[in-house]
């Protein structure tokens, strides 16, 4: 635990262990494929001629991350052919799904949308399938790398996480745009096919990275798995396939359940969930849409590199560095009220940036601001669901109540593109109704931040 006396410089020296660039790359890793099936996908079908509601539905194959929590526990248990030998469990799981998503790229590569647009949508369904299962080895690997007791280290980490995950999305974000803008100025008239085929090189070169994060050998949670199975299955007379069936479900799903609400109390337990389910998801809003709106008020995809996606991750890298300190040193759930109340503010900023039209000073400000904001919530949302599970159960509930927060964002964010064109266009009423979704969430988190039983507020 982080000592008060402490100063932020003293409380951020723990960054400095080598261990956080290996997290570093998990976060990346887990970060990189939200550039495929958000900005660019979302860019291309706009450049397709594809309307804003179409755009937007097509949003629906991120609400795959809000249930990968189902098969959590069959990732933790099936092991892959020949990979798992070589790479180990949680790394031969990792190889296997950045393979589907370099194929994936590849046949994109061939698929016109105007054409196809229902494959290329399975298709990106796919990639999305496979990145929310990385997501859950990611995560399983990122703690792996930290020792239980090193409490620090492990809120460092988080914080890394977080900034690989950004360093993902935002610099694979540069590369996307630039590479489409400049295939596109060449001449090639499929640039957005031949873009996927260079990103599909960055797959192959995480998994060479991938190679140095080392993997614990021995663990006894196979042992610990048919422990639990078979004291629930000592409950039966019968021994069958059925009872079988009940008691997988009851010990990988059941039990983590009943822990959350026996260890919070059902009420708190639903304020908890109701608070997960909504932060994000004015920002969801905002960030599904954000990218589209840059376009329609006149910025090329070199702009919106430079300011949405380059300039925005050097903010990112730096306030979620210093959004983990203030976690650390403040609590959870301060950090959560600063980030939400800011969250409101900074969406404010882009109805102003609808009201006086394209302005690369005014663009600037808000993608720094929204940046900012996004990092101080990002780490404080992990650090509190983190802080929220039963280490009897840390994989699973982790894993549900991660995908109970971005069901928040993926589903309901999926008619953002419906609701502009509902609004005839209206983007600065747009992003008011965005900065308002921010306090259903501030008001589930004041309920439940007095009685809320976690290790640090």
């Amino acid at each position: 635990m982080i000592e008060k006396d402490q100063s932020w410089v003293q409380s951020a020296l723990v960054y400095k262990d080598l261990r956080m660039l290996k997290i570093l790359l998990l976060g990346a890793i887990s970060g990189f494929p939200w550039v495929l099936i958000a900005s660019s996908l979302s860019l291309w079908l706009n450049e397709e001629g594809l309307s804003r509601s179409t755009i937007g539905w097509a949003g629906l194959i991120f609400s795959v991350y809000a249930f990968n929590y189902l098969w959590a526990p069959l990732i933790d248990r099936i092991q892959i052919p020949l990979l798992t030998k070589k790479l180990g469990h949680r790394r031969g799981w990792i190889v296997l799904m950045q393979v589907t998503i370099l194929i994936s790229l590849i046949i994109w590569s061939f698929i016109n949308p105007s054409q196809h647009l229902a494959l290329l949508i399975f298709v990106g369904l796919i990639i999305a399938v496979a990145s929310a299962t990385q997501d859950i080895t990611v995560d399983a690997l990122r703690i792996e790398q930290i020792n239980e007791n090193e409490g620090k280290a492990m809120a460092a980490g988080a914080a890394i996480a977080v900034v690989g995950w950004w360093t993902g999305y935002k610099l694979g974000g540069v590369i996307s745009l630039f590479t489409a803008q400049f295939f596109e100025e060449m001449g090639i008239a499929d640039y957005w096919q031949a873009t996927f085929l260079i990103l599909g090189i960055i797959i192959i070169l995480m998994n060479i990275g991938l190679m140095f994060v080392k993997e614990p050998i021995e663990t006894d949670r196979e042992a610990k798995q048919k422990e639990t199975d078979q004291i629930i299955s000592g409950k039966f007379r019968n021994n069958n396939f059925l009872t079988k069936c009940f008691t997988y479900i009851s010990g990988t799903i059941g039990g983590p359940i009943i822990s959350f609400f026996k260890k919070n109390g059902l009420t708190i337990a639903i304020g908890i969930l109701g608070f997960v389910f909504l932060f994000k998801i004015g920002e969801a809003f905002l960030g599904r849409m954000s990218i589209i709106f840059y376009k329609e008020i006149g910025f090329s995809k070199d702009e919106i590199a430079i300011y949405s996606k380059g300039l925005g991750w050097v903010t990112t890298i730096v306030f979620t560095l210093l959004g983990g300190v203030m976690a650390m040193r403040a609590g959870t759930i301060k950090t959560m009220f600063f980030a939400g109340g800011l969250m409101a503010l900074t969406n404010l900023l882009f109805a102003v940036l609808a009201w006086t039209g394209k302005s690369e000073l005014l663009f600037a400000i808000s993608v720094i601001a929204d940046d900012i904001t996004a990092a101080f919530a990002t780490v404080a949302f992990v650090a509190f669901i983190s802080l929220l599970v039963d280490r009897t159960y840390t994989a699973t509930q982790y894993a549900l109540l991660a995908s109970l927060g971005t069901a928040g964002r993926t589903t309901l964010a999926s008619s953002s593109g419906a609701l502009v064109d509902w609004l005839n266009g209206d983007w600065a009423t747009f992003f008011i109704l965005t900065s308002i979704m921010v306090i259903p969430s501030l008001i589930c988190l004041w309920f439940i931040s007095k009685k809320i039983k976690i290790g640090a507020k």
